[in-house]
């Protein structure tokens, strides 16, 4: 409406100009003489105007004459388009000012702009290929989504424009939530075009999350085939999905399976802690203990960790607590600074009721490193050794506060995870996961976490009502730490 005022506006000014400048010119005296052999010719102001206007149309229908007149030359010397590129020429030119305006209002966000540039541009060249893309993507831009993916539909039935059309509807459905549809659109853009990287990270995306794991391999080793993807960072993340690939078949209990993927994914990938100990426990099935360590060594080389420990125990679940401090030197001697391994080290001694090496094992990992798990040990230690409950219940206040130790933590998001993933459960992405210890602001309290996991099970009880107790506190301070905490005690 505005819009219409405004032409209206403006077409009321450029007519009262002209009036006045008709006026002026009628009014005006003397004008122009052209002499032409010999004879004068006069013409008043308002004549020359007209006269100069008359000469440029004169001018311009010559050029045009001439330009036909060469067309006809060169179709009667053999070329059969000249006449008909004569008369399109203009058509192309307006259809191609139509298209780049077009493209400059996309480029500024105005997409109603955008759509009826395109449908001019239409009406000039002829070519949907081109102008359908620009509606498309207008279309978009403006909320029409009916007639983006009307358009997207469009560019489908032709063969140019088929992945464009292709990927448009993905992106749409994959707005909408519809991974099912996407994911199937995803296939056939990967089909059209498998180089696109693009495509390949939205169909490795769609397929990991519908747990389609050979499928996701393969969209993985196309990226590394097409140069999308390091060789180094390929091998991480083909095993990544090949452990939760032996995850899932461990739901359908195909144990020999299981091993082999378990077995894989550790081969790709040393460093990667779920799939080392998921591998060992497979050679332990197969009776083969000997990998296992050797799996298990390796491993805590790289990264000490509490589940490699707990894998390293399941080796021989049935020993003594001084059989298993000697059996457990052949990864304690690895990293011995490493707090995991002192902690490793003293738990091992708590639970062999040697309290006194349990505290030089742990050190002073208590104070210089502080966290829910080596606080806690301090507790079971100074309760073992005999300390007042005032000194143990200190202890177990100060665990309360202090950072809860590594967890799974999102690179991407930071968000904590209560156990290790191919997938961050907050922003989706995959293989971003890392054993870290989160900053205090974002310290979380999961439930479940081991802080003694290799004395549970590991002794058997005793007559002597004093150990019984020490055991009791060691076993049921996790439980505390995890559950709901009450107001610490102030300690003495």
């Amino acid at each position: 409406m505005l819009w219409s005022l405004i032409k209206i506006i403006l077409f009321v000014v450029a007519v009262a100009a002209l009036a006045m400048g008709a006026v002026y010119l009628l009014e005006s005296e003397g004008g122009v003489q052209v002499q032409v052999m010999g004879t004068e010719f006069t013409f008043s102001p308002i004549q020359s105007v007209i006269a100069a206007v008359v000469l440029i149309f004169v001018v311009w229908l010559f050029l045009k004459l001439l330009s036909l007149l060469v067309a006809c030359l060169r179709f009667l010397s053999g070329d059969e388009t000249a006449i008909s590129r004569y008369f399109d020429r203009s058509r192309e030119r307006k259809g191609f000012q139509a298209l780049s305006e077009g493209l400059m209002a996309l480029a500024s966000g105005e997409g109603r702009v955008a759509m009826n540039k395109a449908a001019k541009a239409e009406r000039y060249l002829n070519k949907p290929e081109l102008t359908n893309l620009l509606v498309a993507q207008a279309a978009e831009m403006a909320g029409d989504r009916r007639k983006a993916e009307e358009t997207y539909k469009k560019l489908v039935t032709t063969d140019a424009t088929r992945f464009v059309g292709v990927r448009g509807i993905m992106k749409q459905k994959l707005a909408d939530g519809d991974t099912d549809t996407a994911l199937q659109l995803a296939e056939k853009a990967f089909a059209i075009k498998p180089k696109h990287e693009e495509v390949q990270d939205v169909l490795l995306r769609l397929q990991a999350q519908k747990e389609d794991w050979s499928g996701a391999r393969k969209t993985l080793s196309a990226k590394l085939k097409y140069g999308n993807l390091p060789r180094d960072v390929h091998r991480r993340r083909d095993a990544v999905l090949a452990l939760s690939e032996a995850k899932d078949i461990l739901s359908d209990a195909s144990s020999i399976d299981v091993q082999e993927k378990a077995i894989e994914a550790n081969k790709l990938s040393p460093d990667l802690i779920p799939a080392a100990v998921m591998a060992a426990g497979g050679y332990v099935e197969q009776n083969r203990p000997r990998l296992a360590v050797r799996l298990l060594k390796k491993a805590w080389e790289v990264h000490p960790h509490p589940d490699l420990a707990a894998a390293f125990a399941a080796i021989e679940p049935n020993e003594t607590p001084a059989e298993r401090i000697k059996r457990f030197m052949a990864i304690t001697r690895i990293k011995p600074e490493n707090p995991e391994t002192k902690m490793l080290l003293a738990e091992l001694h708590i639970a062999n009721e040697d309290f006194p090496e349990a505290r030089r094992a742990l050190g002073d990992l208590a104070e210089t490193d502080a966290t829910a798990r080596s606080v806690t040990l301090m507790a079971a230690i100074e309760r073992g050794e005999g300390a007042p409950d005032t000194v143990v219940r200190g202890w177990l206040a100060k665990a309360l506060t202090v950072s809860r130790g590594p967890q799974w933590i999102c690179d991407n998001c930071q968000h904590i995870h209560r156990e290790w993933g191919p997938f961050c459960e907050n922003c989706e992405s995959f293989d971003t996961l890392a054993w870290k210890t989160p900053p205090m602001s974002e310290m979380a309290m999961p439930g479940g976490m081991q802080m003694l996991p290799l004395i549970v099970g590991a002794l058997e009880e005793k007559p002597d009502e004093t150990s019984g107790d020490i055991i009791e506190d060691a076993e049921i301070i996790p439980d505390s730490m995890d559950s709901a905490a009450p107001e610490p005690s102030k300690a003495t």
